[in-house]
Parts: structure tokens; C-alpha cells; sequence
């Protein structure tokens, strides 16, 4: 009895492992068809940067299903939804990237303070920069939770589902509403992994 559920438990993580890695497959060929598109805006802007990275960025945002592929909206005026084209959200969310990596740089912070900054904004530069210099889930989370939630009205701590393996281990599967993404980061140096694994 023993061995027929460890049998079919067994087959279930593999069926789900199974489509995981097929749907994971099918999301990085359609992001691979904006490298061109990103090369293109990298080149027109006159800036130097990481392709894969863009790419990952934009499998974590959308995955490329939607007109504002990179989200990139709010980092133009402020305001979301407010990009209707392709070409549009990759000219601006490349342009913001450079621009917090840039900062990242210039206030010696690590290149993953740069990478959360295109999520929660520039000032994420500046917090790291006076707690350490380092990127970290618990910074993150705190900054999360005291800066991003509050500025947006959420006040209370209050919470809703965002289940990852990160957000399952730090943060009980959670996020703070208002609050932007801790984890972003590490979600799109995860997604930079399987650009590269699954690009076949």
C-alpha cells in the first residue's frame, strides 16, 4: 500500500514537473521573439546593457502577453495601463533599467538593488545604500512592508497570495498588497536561468 502511494505521488510530481518545464518552454520561446526588439531599442537609445537580462524582465512582467510587455507604464508618468504598444514598453523599460542600474552603480550597490529598484523605484537605491550595500529578501521585505505598502495607502500590513518557492520559504506564500513584489529580483535571476535553459 505504502509503495503504491509513494508510486503515484511520485507519478503526480512528475506530470506536474512535466508541464511546468513544457509551459516554462512555450513562455521563453514567445520572449525570445522580442530580442531583436530589445537589441534594436539597447542600440537607439545609445545604451550598453544586458539583453538577458531585458528579456528575463519581461518574462516576469508579462511573459509578453500583454501591449506593455515590460510594465513599464507607471515608470513614464506615474500613472499604469498607460502604454499601448510593444515598441513603447520596451523603448521606456529599457530606458528605466539603465537608469536604476545606473544609479545602482553610482551609489556602489549591488546589481540586484538595480534590478528590484525597476520594481519598487529609485529610492530602493538609496535604502540599500544606507543598510548595507546589498540586496536581501528581509531588506526587501521590510522596505516592502514600511516605504512601498504605506506610500500607496496600505497601511495595515495587509496581505494577499503570491505563491513562489521564495514566497513560500520567507514570506508564508505572501505579499503586502500596494507593496510591490520582495521578490522580484530573484524571480527574474530565476527567469534569466530559464532563458537560457529553455531555449532550445
Amino acid at each position: 500500500m505504502l509503495k503504491k502511494l509513494i508510486g503515484m505521488i511520485m507519478l503526480v510530481l512528475i506530470a506536474c514537473g512535466g508541464f511546468y518545464v513544457y509551459r516554462a518552454h512555450k513562455n521563453v520561446k514567445h520572449v525570445m521573439t522580442y530580442e531583436a526588439a530589445v537589441e534594436k531599442s539597447l542600440k537607439a537609445q545609445g545604451l550598453s546593457g544586458d539583453t538577458r537580462l531585458a528579456l528575463a524582465i519581461i518574462y516576469t512582467e508579462t511573459k509578453g502577453k500583454k501591449a506593455d510587455i515590460m510594465q513599464s507604464s507607471e515608470s513614464l508618468n506615474g500613472k499604469a495601463n498607460e502604454i499601448s504598444t510593444e515598441e513603447e514598453s520596451i523603448q521606456q523599460g529599457i530606458a528605466n533599467l539603465s537608469k536604476v542600474l545606473e544609479y545602482a552603480s553610482e551609489k556602489q550597490v549591488d546589481v540586484w538593488t538595480g534590478v528590484q529598484a525597476y520594481n519598487y523605484g529609485s529610492a530602493y537605491v538609496d535604502y540599500i545604500a544606507r543598510h548595507g550595500g546589498k540586496n536581501t529578501i528581509a531588506l526587501s521585505k521590510t522596505y516592502s512592508r514600511e516605504v512601498v505598502a504605506p506610500s500607496l495607502g496600505n497601511t495595515t500590513g495587509e496581505t494577499y497570495y503570491h505563491l513562489t518557492v521564495d514566497s513560500l520559504l520567507y514570506n508564508k506564500g505572501k505579499l503586502y498588497s500596494n507593496g510591490g513584489n520582495i521578490f522580484y529580483a530573484k524571480e527574474v535571476e530565476w527567469n534569466m536561468f530559464l532563458l537560457d535553459l529553455l531555449d532550445w
